[in-house]
């Protein structure tokens, strides 16, 4: 089957051809979920090579799973999520006492320099904002704003109910608004 026919399948079955041996939907289902996965990871670390270090391993894992993946039971995406939520975790666990400076995202290509600027510090803000709530609150905020993902798929990855879910999203979401309310003119928003 060639590469761009692979678009077509769902993860699971792009999962179960590599298992048996099709590397072609091996690079579809990496092009489908690494993405998403270094994103999350980055905005979980706030540094870009750890991230993808964390999105590296957590890859080689689903790779190494395939041949015994139990279809029915998650889909890869929702397992790769958690996998890179783990792997994040440990990752903060080790770092906490280091004080690791906060590394800013990449540009990614703004129409102009003063856009650019603004959407820097904004993310830069917003990321600073993340760092300072607790590990879970950050977690579900990112799953379900930034990755876009829903309660039910969150509370999976987590492993906690979707109310639970609801809860951490609400009390990140107030702890977020407060922190960057007084930065509103400072990041643009003032006109």
């Amino acid at each position: 089957m060639p590469l761009d026919a692979m678009s077509e399948l769902s993860d699971t079955a792009l999962l179960v051809r590599f298992a048996n041996g099709d590397r072609l939907a091996a690079l579809a289902l990496t092009d489908r979920l690494a993405p998403r996965a270094l994103g999350f990871a980055a905005r979980m670390l706030g540094d870009g090579a750890e991230a993808e270090d964390v999105t590296q391993e957590a890859m080689l894992r689903l790779w190494k799973i395939a041949p015994d993946w139990r279809q029915g039971e998650a889909e890869p995406a929702t397992w790769l999520y958690r996998v890179v939520r783990n792997l994040c975790t440990d990752r903060l666990r080790k770092a906490r006492g280091l004080g690791l400076d906060q590394i800013a995202e990449p540009e990614d290509g703004q129409p102009s320099v003063e856009a650019s600027l603004i959407a820097q510090d904004r993310a830069k803000a917003l990321q600073m904002a993340l760092n300072q709530l607790p590990d879970r609150q950050r977690e579900a905020v990112i799953l379900r704003h930034i990755e876009g993902l829903a309660n039910p798929e969150i509370a999976q990855i987590m492993e906690i109910s979707t109310e639970a879910v609801e809860s951490l999203t609400a009390r990140a979401k107030r702890a977020l608004t407060a922190a960057l309310t007084g930065q509103r003119e400072e990041l643009g928003y003032g006109d």
